[in-house]
């Protein structure tokens, strides 16, 4: 990897997930055989990649999931913020079975009669010239970095092969070969070298680093979450945004924002950089975009930079596809009626009010903006441990990086339903003391 060298942090040998589990779950009476069953089944048939909660979901709606056993729980990951508008919204669902029925896929060889709407919606929503739209969040994140290159090369005239773009240390915009080439995480890139050359790694939240490699005039962008979602919500000192924003402009450097889990209201506002009233050049938007029911992305930027990737250069057989235009409408519609960023903001002050008041020697941190929020458990208690309780005391909830709950609901959900989490939460974490 060019540039700065990779930053390894202190919890570099924590892998992000729990080896698959296959034995019997001994944690009170929640699971039962039901459950035991499915997860002996993709124990035995599917890849071990993931390490889930023993946990098995069979029904959403809303700001719950049940389980096969037929245990109710509110779910406080929403797929990673995929589900903002909470599981199976009326209105999208209804979007999709719609347009099912009359057309789902034509490719980009020819013109469809709905991706148009979506692309003229999303370009005034947001106030860019242009959309690229692919899948998933990290279709987007490699697109931006294609587009970034080719502007680099043809607008900035820097030499052929020799562009470069920074990531922020901590970064995490998914696992093909290109993201985790970017990434300080050795549980995502130990054993998958070679890596992508022309990246650079500079610490999140400095400015001081962020110029001198922004001053190379072989930089061609900046690409970094607003805030780390990944990472364990790590939020950056006031300002920063609006510094990165000036000195990119000082450089003539493309500042990409991952917004994939941070935007779509998730952190009380309709992008994570709004916080700070500044613009990117180049916005990865994905996840909630579907509300849960597709994998959509998009990439946004102005004509400068879209319009320097020409026909044949890029694309996607099921990008822009009519049943995800469709959905996709629906989705950022949900969002403004029912004003889901005001309530993300009311909801998480609320949260994160209510979990500041447990005791320092359990929780040692809570931070985060809307409902993107985090805890950090001391090392004397364990965060799995804690979230098998939270489990059985009906709510869900992941750690990752060893020592660290993320804690992020539907958008829609209540007063009432957030103080009863908080209680569950509260409970839960008690008990451990």
């Amino acid at each position: 990897m060019s540039g700065i060298s990779r930053r390894v942090t202190k919890l570099a040998t924590t892998c992000l997930c729990r080896p698959f589990q296959t034995g019997a779950v001994k944690q009170g009476n929640v699971i039962g055989p039901k459950s035991q069953a499915v997860f002996t089944r993709e124990g035995k048939y599917g890849a071990h990649n993931y390490g889930p909660l023993p946990v098995a979901i069979n029904k959403g709606k809303g700001v719950f999931v049940w389980d096969v056993e037929g245990n109710r729980y509110y779910d406080f990951l929403s797929a990673y913020s995929a589900v903002n508008q909470g599981h199976c919204h009326p209105k999208i669902v209804a979007a999709l079975k719609d347009q099912a029925d009359i057309l789902t896929l034509t490719s980009r060889a020819f013109y469809n009669n709905v991706l148009g709407e979506f692309e003229e919606y999303i370009t005034k929503m947001f106030g860019y010239d242009k959309v690229l739209p692919m899948n998933t969040g990290v279709e987007g994140g490699e697109t931006a970095c294609k587009l970034a290159r080719k502007w680099g090369y043809q607008v900035k005239k820097i030499p052929e092969n020799k562009a470069k773009i920074v990531f922020a240390a901590g970064n995490f915009w998914g696992r093909t070969l290109a993201a985790i080439s970017s990434s300080t995480e050795p549980s995502s890139y130990t054993g998958y070298g070679p890596f992508m050359p022309g990246f650079t790694i500079v610490d999140y939240d400095n400015v001081e680093q962020l110029e001198k490699v922004l001053s190379d005039p072989n930089t061609c962008a900046f690409m970094v979450e607003p805030i780390q979602g990944e990472a364990g919500v790590v939020v950056p000192s006031d300002g920063y945004l609006k510094k990165v924003r000036e000195l990119c402009s000082k450089y003539n450097v493309l500042w990409i924002v991952d917004e994939v889990q941070t935007g779509l209201a998730r952190t009380g506002k309709r992008l994570a950089v709004d916080h700070e009233n500044v613009r990117a050049d180049i916005v990865i938007l994905g996840k909630a975009l579907s509300g849960g029911i597709l994998p959509i992305s998009v990439v946004l930027a102005d004509d400068p930079v879209m319009l320097t990737m020409k026909p044949g250069e890029h694309g996607s057989t099921f990008g822009g596809n009519p049943l995800a235009a469709k959905v996709a409408v629906a989705a950022l519609e949900v969002l403004e009626e029912e004003n889901l960023a005001e309530n993300s903001e009311k909801m998480g002050a609320l949260m994160r009010q209510e979990l500041s008041t447990l005791p320092k020697e359990v929780v040692s941190i809570v931070r985060g903006k809307g409902l993107l929020n985090a805890i950090v458990i001391n090392p004397n208690w364990n965060a799995w441990d804690v979230c098998l309780k939270l489990r059985d005391n009906g709510l869900l909830a992941k750690p990752t990086h060893g020592d660290i709950i993320r804690f992020s609901p539907p958008l829609i959900i209540t007063e009432e339903q957030m103080q009863e989490c908080v209680e569950i939460i509260k409970k839960s974490i008690l008990n451990f003391k």
